[in-house]
C-alpha cells in the first residue's frame, strides 16, 4: 500500500479530505491505546494498522494524515484499547446493509467509508417556505414504502420516498418530516429498534435505507427531488441523552451544508434550544420541536370533553413561527387517526411487554365499540370524527403536520407504540387507499382551501383586535349569541370569525359543535352586502356552496363542524346543476347531482 504519514490536524473530528491529504481525527480517553485500521474497499481483512500514540494527542484527540492514497480504495476503523470501534463522526458505513441484522464489530464486517463529496446539486437552493405556508407530513423512511402494496420499485428506501413524491404533491404536501435516517443501533436488549431513537452514528445516513451502495448520494437524490417538487425535507434528530453540544452543532451544520436539508426536529430536553437557534450556520433553516399541547387539546375537544373551549381558542391561534412547535393530532408515538376513533385503550400485546408500554392516556374514544366492527352506525360515526379531526388540524393557524397514512385510514390495530414492530403492523398499507378515496379527496381539498385563503394561515399571530378599523377584530369568538364566547365549563361548541380585511381575503366563520346535541350558532352580521355561504358541513363531508336562507344563525347537528365564507352578491356562484342561487339566499334547487359532488372546488372562485 502506497501512503505517506504526515502530521494532521485535530480539528475537525472525523475524516476530511483537503488537497489530496486525508485527515483522521478521533477522541480517545486518556491512557488508552488507539490504532487506525485501514482495509481495502470491500475487504474484512486489515490491510495496515497505524499507531496513534497518546503523546502526540491534542487534548484527548488523536490525529494523523495520509498522503498519496486514493480514498475510494480504502475503508477504516479504529482499535481503541484492543476493541474495534466505528468512528462516531463516520460519514457512511459499509457492511451493515440488512435492517435488523446483528453485526460483530470484531469481525471487521462493518467499516467506515472514506468519501469524496461529488454530488451535483445543480441549481438546488433552500426552499425557505414560510412557516404559515407549510403543510407537513410525518413519515418513517422504511415504513412509508416497505409494504408490498406501496408498488414502488425500491421499497423501504430513500428512493421509495422519491417515487411517492407525485402522491405527496397531489395531496398538497410541501414539507416532509423524516424519522431518524442515520445509522442507529437496531437492537436494544431483546427488542428491535424500528424507530431509530437512541445511540447512533449521527453523521452517516442509514445504509439499509438505500437500495445501492452509495448511501450518501441516494439521500441527496431524494432531497434534491423533493426540492425540485417544492417539498422541504426536515430531519428528526433525537440525540441521545448526554450528547456533547459540540457534536450536535457540527452534525446539524453538516446536514445543512452537505445534504441541503431544510431543518430539524429537535428535542429541547436533550439539546439547548438557545444554542442551536443562535448558531449563525443554522440561521434560515427551520428548527422545530414537538410539543403535545395542541394534540391533547384537540383530541379532548374532539371526543367531547367539557371545559375545553378556552384551550381550543389558544390552540387555533397558536403561531408556529413564534415558538417552533408544529400542530399535530396524531404522531408516531400514539394512535393513528383511524385508531384514535376506534380504541379506548392501547393494545400493545405484540410488543411483548404485557401491554405496559406506550402512552397510557391517549384521549381517544372508540365511538361505542372497541376495535373493528361491522356496525354501520359506528363506522359512519368514526368516519365523521376522522373528518372533524382533519378539520381541527388543517383549519388552525399553526403549521399542520399529518401522520403518514392517516389520509387513507391506516391502522396499527390499536398499538400505540410500534417502536419495535418492523413488520406490516407499522408499515403503511397502501391498499387502504382504494377504500378511502373519499377521505383522501376530503383532506386534499381541505389543504387546498387552507392554502388558498390567507385568513386561515396568517403570518403573524392573531391578537383579537381590530388593527385596520374595519369594524371587526382579526379573530373573534361566538356562540348562541354573537360576540359572546361560549366559555361555560359545560360548553362543547365554539364559533370563530376570521376577518379577511387585513390580508385581502374573505371573512370566514367556522362553527365547531363537538357536543352530542344539536346547537344553534349566531352569525355575526356581514358588511358591504355580503352573504354567508355554507361551504362545508362535516356531517355530509361534501362542499355544498349554499347561501344560507337564514343569515343570522346556523344550526349544527351533533359532533359536526361547518365552514362559511362571506361573499358579495355578484360573486355568488351558480351551483353544479346550473340553477342560480339568488342574492337573498333562497336556494332555488336543493338537489345536487351526486356525480358532481367530488369535483366541487373548495372556494377557488371566492373573492373578498
Amino acid at each position: 500500500m502506497k501512503r505517506k504519514i504526515v502530521e494532521g490536524s485535530p480539528y475537525p473530528l472525523g475524516v476530511t479530505i483537503v488537497n489530496g491529504r486525508i485527515n483522521f481525527s478521533v477522541e480517545v480517553p486518556k491512557k488508552k491505546s488507539c490504532e487506525l485500521i485501514l482495509y481495502k474497499a470491500g475487504s474484512c481483512v486489515p490491510e495496515i494498522v497505524i499507531d496513534m500514540p497518546e503523546e502526540k494527542a491534542f487534548g484527548s484527540v488523536r490525529y494523523l494524515a495520509l498522503e498519496e492514497m486514493e480514498p475510494e480504495l480504502y475503508e477504516y476503523n479504529y482499535k481503541i484499547n484492543g476493541k474495534i470501534c466505528i468512528d462516531p463522526y463516520v460519514r457512511e458505513v459499509t457492511g451493515h446493509k440488512i435492517f435488523g441484522q446483528k453485526e460483530d464489530l470484531d469481525t471487521h464486517v462493518v467499516r467506515g467509508k472514506i468519501l469524496r463529496h461529488t454530488f451535483d446539486w445543480k441549481e438546488d437552493t433552500r426552499l425557505s417556505i414560510p412557516y404559515n405556508e407549510v403543510v407537513a407530513y410525518s413519515l418513517h423512511v422504511r415504513g412509508f414504502t416497505k409494504h408490498s402494496s406501496s408498488h414502488v420499485k425500491h421499497k423501504g428506501t430513500f428512493a421509495g420516498v422519491q417515487e411517492k413524491i407525485p402522491y405527496l404533491q397531489e395531496l398538497g404536501i410541501n414539507q416532509i418530516h423524516c424519522m431518524p435516517i442515520y445509522e442507529f443501533v437496531e437492537h436494544t436488549g431483546t427488542y428491535r429498534n424500528y424507530w431509530g431513537y437512541g445511540k447512533g452514528l449521527y453523521f452517516a445516513p442509514k445504509a439499509a435505507y438505500a437500495f445501492g451502495s452509495n448511501v450518501s448520494d441516494e439521500l441527496k437524490e431524494m432531497i434534491y427531488s423533493c426540492h425540485k417538487a417544492g417539498i422541504e425535507v426536515i430531519l428528526e434528530m433525537p440525540f441521545e441523552e448526554g450528547v456533547l453540544p459540540q457534536l450536535v452543532v457540527e452534525c446539524l451544520r453538516f446536514y445543512i451544508m452537505e445534504y441541503h436539508v431544510d431543518g430539524f426536529i429537535i428535542n429541547p430536553y436533550r439539546v439547548s434550544w438557545e444554542m442551536i437557534s443562535r448558531d449563525p450556520f443554522l440561521k434560515g433553516s427551520k428548527l422545530i420541536k414537538k410539543e403535545d399541547t395542541f394534540q391533547n387539546t384537540m383530541r379532548r375537544f374532539l371526543k367531547g370533553d367539557e371545559g375545553m373551549v378556552y384551550d381550543v381558542i389558544e390552540a387555533i391561534r397558536h403561531n408556529t413561527k413564534e415558538d417552533g412547535c408544529y400542530n399535530y393530532i396524531t404522531g408516531h408515538t400514539g394512535f393513528t387517526l383511524n385508531d384514535l376513533v376506534s380504541y379506548d385503550a392501547r393494545h400493545n400485546e405484540a410488543n411483548g411487554e404485557q401491554n405496559q408500554d406506550g402512552p397510557r392516556y391517549n384521549y381517544s374514544w372508540n365511538c361505542g365499540v372497541e376495535g373493528p366492527t361491522r356496525k354501520k352506525s359506528i363506522l359512519a360515526f368514526r368516519k365523521k370524527q376522522v373528518y372533524n379531526a382533519f378539520f381541527l388540524l388543517l383549519m388552525a393557524q399553526g403549521t399542520p403536520c399529518i401522520l403518514a397514512g392517516d389520509e387513507f385510514g391506516n391502522s396499527q390495530k390499536g398499538n400505540n407504540n410500534v417502536y419495535c414492530q418492523d413488520n406490516e403492523l407499522s408499515w403503511l398499507d397502501w391498499s387502504k387507499c382504494k377504500n378511502h378515496e373519499e377521505l383522501f379527496e376530503y383532506v386534499k381539498k381541505l389543504i387546498a382551501f387552507r392554502k388558498l385563503h390567507k385568513v386561515l394561515h396568517r403570518e403573524e399571530k392573531l391578537l383579537g383586535i381590530d388593527k385596520f378599523a374595519c369594524g371587526i377584530p382579526d379573530i373573534s369568538y361566538h356562540g348562541e349569541s354573537a360576540w359572546v364566547t361560549p366559555g361555560d365549563i359545560s360548553s362543547r361548541q365554539l364559533g370563530v370569525l376570521y376577518s379577511g380585511t387585513e390580508v385581502g381575503d374573505v371573512d370566514c366563520f367556522i362553527a365547531y359543535n363537538m357536543h352530542w346535541e344539536t346547537h344553534v350558532f349566531a352569525l355575526p352580521q356581514l358588511k358591504d352586502h355580503k352573504k354567508w355561504c355554507l361551504i362545508l358541513d362535516t356531517t355530509d363531508a361534501i362542499e355544498t356552496e349554499v347561501v344560507l336562507e337564514e343569515q343570522k344563525s346556523i344550526e349544527l347537528r351533533p359532533r359536526s363542524i361547518a365552514l362559511l365564507v362571506g361573499k358579495k352578491a355578484e360573486f355568488i356562484l351558480k351551483d353544479r346543476m346550473g340553477e342560480h342561487i339568488n342574492q337573498t339566499g333562497e336556494k332555488e334547487k336543493e338537489k345536487v347531482v351526486e356525480s358532481k359532488k367530488s369535483d366541487l372546488p373548495f372556494s377557488n372562485d371566492y373573492k373578498a
